[in-house]
C-alpha cells in the first residue's frame, strides 16, 4: 500500500483524532482521582461510598470491553467509536451536575459503559489503518504518547482545577475537549469501517463475560476492603470463577463466539495480554505508593503531586513514542520488552532508598525516569502486538482482550499490593510500639516495591518465553488482515 501522490495521508489525521478521544478518557481517569476528595465533601459521600467513585468507573469499564469489541467488530468501528465517544461526554455532563451521590456514582458507571465501547474501537481502528509493521510502530508511539500525556495533563488539571474553580470541572472540562474528535470523527472516518454482517453477536456469553468480569474486578475490591480471607471475598471469587467457567464453555460451544480462542491460542498475543496485564498490575500499585508517599509522608499538595510525576510521564513518552517506535521494525519486541521491564525494575528497587526525610532530588527523581523509559519502551510493544496475526473480523475484540488485561492488572494490582503495603506497615507498628507513623508507611511501601519489581521481572520473562515475534514478522502484518484496509483511510492510498 502506497500514498497517492498530490493527496494528503488522511491516516495521521485519523490518528490524532482517535488517540484525542482515547485523551479524553485517559485525562477524565487521572482527573477525577485528584478531584474526588473535594467531590465527597461536597456530595457528603460516606468514607465506605467514596471509593465506588472509582470502582464505578472499573466495573463496568472492565465488564463491557468484549462486549465493545465485538460490537466494533459487528457494528462497524466508526459507529460504536462515535457512540462511545457521544455517551462518554453526555455521562460527564450528567456527573457534573449531580446533586445527589447517586448520580455521580451513576455517571461514573456509565462513563465506564461508555468508555468500553470506545477503546477497544479506538486501537482496532488503528491497527486496521497501520497494517505495516514500521508504520504501525510510529502510529501507536503516537497514540501512546498522547494518552500518556493526557495522564499527566490530568494530574495537574485535577489539582489546579479543584483548587481554583470546582470538582465539577473535573467531568464539565470534557465537554469542550470533545468537540474536535466527534466533528472531525463524523467527517473523517470513512462510513464502512470493517462492519460484518455474517457473524451474530453471542448474547449469552456478552451476560456472562460481563457478568464474571464485574464479579472478579469486585472480588478484588472486597479483598483490598476486608482482606483475602473474608467470607464475602472469597464468595464474590467463587462466583467469578464460576460465571468465567461456564463462559468458556459457551465459547466452546457457540458459532460464533463473543471471544474466540484462536484470538488467546496465538502465543504472541497472550505474551502481550500477560505482560500488558502485569505491567499495569504494576505501575498501578506504584503510582499509588508514590501518591501516598507524596501526600501523606512528605506532605506534598496535590498539584504538587501531579508536578512531581512529571519526569516519569515525560520519561514514559521518550520511551514509547522515540526509543520503542524507531526500533521496533529493527530489532524484535521481546528484546525491547525484556530491555524495558528490567529498567523500570532497577529503578523500582532504587525507591528502596527513600526514607521519611529523603529529597525528590536524587534518589526520586532518578528512580521516576527510568520507570517511565522502561515502562514506555516495554508496554507499546505490547499494545501494538495485541492484534498480531488478527483478521479484519477480530481487530476489535482482540484490541479488547489489551484493554482487559491492563484493567483486570490494574485492578488486582491496586488490591494486593494495597494489602501487601498495609499489613507489612500494621506489623511493624507492632514490634516497633514507639515507631513514628511515617516510618511504619515508607517501610510498607518498601515492601511493596519489592513486589513490584518481581511482578516487573515476571512480565520481562514471559516475554522472553512467549513473544517470538520479529521486525520481519511485525511488517508483514498486513498480510493477515482478510479485508482491504484501503476503506479506512478514503481514498488517501492505494493498493499495490
Amino acid at each position: 500500500m502506497t500514498h497517492v501522490a498530490g493527496q494528503p495521508d488522511r491516516r495521521w489525521l485519523i490518528l490524532l483524532l482517535i488517540s484525542a478521544a482515547q485523551l479524553i478518557v485517559v485525562f477524565n481517569d487521572a482527573i477525577m482521582t485528584v478531584a474526588l476528595p473535594s467531590a465527597q465533601a461536597d456530595l457528603h459521600i460516606s468514607d465506605g461510598g467514596r471509593q465506588w467513585v472509582i470502582t464505578a468507573y472499573m466495573l463496568t469499564f472492565g465488564g463491557l470491553l468484549l462486549l465493545g469489541g465485538r460490537l466494533a467488530d459487528l457494528l462497524g468501528r466508526k459507529l460504536v467509536f462515535i457512540v462511545g465517544l457521544i455517551g462518554f461526554v453526555l455521562a460527564s455532563t450528567l456527573g457534573g451536575a449531580a446533586a445527589a451521590p447517586w448520580m455521580l456514582l451513576g455517571a461514573r458507571a456509565l462513563q465506564g459503559a461508555f468508555g468500553a465501547l470506545l477503546a477497544p474501537a479506538a486501537l482496532s481502528l488503528i491497527s486496521l489503518a497501520f497494517p505495516d509493521g514500521r508504520e504501525r510502530a510510529k502510529a501507536f508511539g503516537v497514540f501512546s504518547s498522547i494518552v500518556i500525556t493526557g495522564g499527566a495533563l490530568g494530574l495537574l488539571a485535577g489539582g489546579l482545577l479543584t483548587e481554583y474553580l470546582t470538582w465539577r470541572w473535573a467531568m464539565f472540562i470534557n465537554i469542550p475537549l470533545a468537540v474536535i474528535p466527534i466533528l472531525g470523527a463524523l467527517a473523517y472516518l470513512p462510513a464502512h469501517t470493517g462492519r460484518d454482517r455474517t457473524t451474530r453477536l453471542d448474547i449469552p456469553g456478552a451476560v456472562l463475560a460481563t457478568a464474571g468480569i464485574v464479579v472478579l474486578i469486585y472480588s478484588f475490591t472486597l479483598a483490598a476492603d476486608h482482606g483475602w480471607g473474608a467470607g464475602a471475598t472469597l464468595g464474590s471469587f467463587a462466583a467469578a470463577i464460576v460465571l468465567l467457567g461456564a463462559f468458556t464453555l459457551v465459547q466452546a460451544r457457540t458459532r460464533d463466539p463473543l471471544l474466540p480462542f484462536r484470538i488467546l491460542t496465538d502465543r504472541i498475543r497472550l505474551g502481550a495480554y500477560l505482560s500488558a496485564a502485569l505491567g499495569m498490575l504494576s505501575a498501578f500499585g506504584l503510582l499509588l505508593f508514590l501518591t501516598y508517599y507524596l501526600q501523606t509522608v512528605k506532605n506534598y499538595s496535590a498539584a504538587l503531586t501531579g508536578l512531581a510525576f512529571l519526569p516519569m510521564v515525560i520519561a514514559q513518552i521518550i520511551g514509547a513514542a522515540q526509543i520503542s517506535a524507531r526500533l521496533m521494525h529493527r530489532v524484535r519486541p521481546r528484546i525491547l520488552m525484556i530491555s524495558g521491564y528490567l529498567v523500570a525494575a532497577a529503578s523500582v528497587l532504587l525507591l528502596l532508598l527513600l526514607d521519611t526525610d529523603s529529597s525528590y532530588s536524587p534518589i526520586l527523581l532518578i528512580a521516576s525516569i527510568g520507570i517511565g523509559l522502561g515502562l514506555g519502551v516495554a508496554v507499546m510493544p505490547a499494545t501494538s502486538l495485541a492484534t498480531h496475526g488478527t483478521g479484519h473480523r477480530d481487530a476489535g475484540v482482540a484490541s479488547a482482550m489489551i484493554n482487559v488485561s491492563q484493567q483486570l492488572g490494574g485492578a488486582i494490582g491496586t488490591a494486593l499490593l494495597n494489602t501487601v503495603a498495609t499489613s507489612a506497615t500494621a506489623a511493624y507498628l507492632i514490634s516497633h510500639q514507639a515507631g513514628q507513623p511515617g516510618v511504619a508507611l515508607v517501610y510498607g511501601y518498601r515492601i511493596g516495591y519489592l513486589w513490584i519489581a518481581g511482578f516487573l521481572l515476571a512480565a520481562g520473562l514471559i516475554s522472553v518465553l512467549l513473544v517470538n515475534a520479529g521486525p520481519s514478522d511485525a511488517e508483514s502484518e498486513s498480510a493477515v488482515v482478510d479485508e482491504p484496509v484501503d476503506e479506512l483511510v478514503g481514498e488517501s492510498t492505494v493498493s499495490t
